[in-house]
């Protein structure tokens, strides 16, 4: 098969590869999202869960997800290993654990099921951008992954709201139900995905040459290579920042409606969803147009991209969490809400192309790792925490700072990326 043919054949799997990854993606967010519109009522329900015990559901997955990530991401660099299968294999474990979760009788067997959502969600995330990034040139990964995270604001807000709405009509337990089993049928989808070589994507010389790992002994040397690599330590702290404003803010703003704005539950629910899904989408696209439009002039744009919006986000977060108008809480909120998502496929393009081809999906599989670490398993249960002891209201004013600390991060990266190349293949 001549290069063109290759070529048009690769682009093709790819279309198809990133519609089925992206659908795989919305489901993966509203299995997260799904237990934020169901806190209210697991709060009053037999398990009778206080806000620390709620935020620390999201902990206890969050901290599965962090510690196989690692696992799975060498096993997505080491070429012996088919990245579609370990995708399929964590699509249906984290279904399965979703739809068991509703079957929990206490709080330690919910805490079980939630925790185990992190293993399958462990073996996608970590996987799926590096196949993203041997489907399509990096000319084109600032759309790519703009359409591939797109699916994070209408997963979410599809949480909130279907969540809700089965919540508020069948109870907290079917909603469980409802979320876990449509992704048993999108597993069986990742086995007719096509792998391509790993770095097949990546121009050398003038034409397009796989590179591949030499042997697993090399684990060790890739990490030393990646904490070395200051942009892209700079970039994830940056990235768990954000991911600590973003993860205790989607988890408690339809508790924080409730309380701080009289919303009834399930209003509370669907219409922060609403705002996550327009704005989400919006966003993201935005994000990922705007960063492959300045890449023609910086190869740092996609961090100036993040930084600039991420930092616009701060002043109108803290505006939405503390004015007791309506009015400025809506304004204010639709405005954070769209720069943040802004950042959303610029940051990750920006992972991708401060790292080489052999160390991508270990790249991908550490930055999970540090921004859960340092952002959303901390971020919950900590909201919750001063929630106890003070109010919810004072507790989510921690959120904008942790926004402006990410802004600051990003654009300090791209200032430190100034003249670097990826590391060497």
């Amino acid at each position: 098969m001549n290069q063109p043919t290759q070529k048009k054949a690769l682009m093709m799997s790819g279309i198809a590869g990133l519609s089925v990854l992206t659908f795989i993606n919305l489901f993966n967010y509203l299995d997260r999202f799904v237990v934020s519109a169901l806190a209210e009522s697991l709060k009053h329900s037999s398990l009778a869960l206080s806000d620390f015990k709620l935020g620390s559901l999201m902990t206890g997955f969050l901290l599965v997800y962090m510690i196989t990530a690692p696992f799975f991401g060498a096993l997505g660099d080491e070429r012996a290993h088919s990245r579609p299968r370990l995708i399929a294999f964590g699509v249906g474990c984290w279904s399965l654990a979703t739809a068991l979760s509703g079957l929990a009788g206490s709080y330690l067997a919910l805490f079980a099921a939630r925790a185990a959502v992190g293993i399958g969600e462990a073996a996608y995330g970590t996987i799926a951008p590096s196949l993203l990034a041997d489907y399509f040139p990096a000319a084109r990964r600032g759309r790519v992954m703009a359409i591939f995270f797109c699916a994070i604001p209408v997963g979410a807000a599809l949480g909130y709201i279907v969540g809700g709405v089965v919540n508020a009509h069948f109870g907290w337990r079917m909603a469980f139900f409802v979320a876990g089993v449509p992704g048993l049928a999108l597993a069986a989808a990742c086995l007719a995905l096509i792998d391509p070589p790993r770095g097949a994507q990546d121009v050398r010389g003038g034409a397009a040459r796989p590179v591949v790992r030499a042997r697993h002994g090399d684990l060790r040397a890739t990490y030393a290579r990646l904490v070395h690599n200051y942009p892209y330590v700079m970039t994830v702290l940056g990235y768990a920042a954000y991911t600590f404003a973003v993860g205790g803010l989607g988890f408690w703003m339809p508790a924080f409606l409730e309380r701080a704005r009289g919303m009834p539950r399930a209003e509370a629910a669907v219409s922060f969803g609403e705002i996550v899904v327009i704005t989400g989408f919006i966003g993201t696209f935005v994000g990922g147009w705007l960063g492959d439009y300045c890449i023609r002039y910086s190869r740092q744009a996609f961090l100036w991209v993040s930084g600039i919006a991420t930092l616009i986000a701060a002043p109108f977060a803290w505006v939405a969490l503390t004015t007791a108008s309506s009015g400025w809480y809506l304004s204010s909120m639709v405005v954070a809400q769209l720069c943040l998502f802004v950042s959303t496929g610029p940051v990750n393009a920006a992972i991708i192309n401060l790292t080489a081809p052999i160390e991508r999906a270990t790249a991908i599989a550490l930055s999970i790792f540090t921004i859960h670490a340092l952002g959303d398993v901390i971020s919950p249960p900590l909201i919750g925490a001063l929630s106890d002891a003070t109010s919810l209201i004072e507790a989510v004013r921690i959120v904008p700072l942790a926004v402006l600390a990410a802004g600051v991060l990003w654009c300090w990266a791209a200032h430190a990326a100034r003249g670097q190349t990826a590391s060497p293949q």
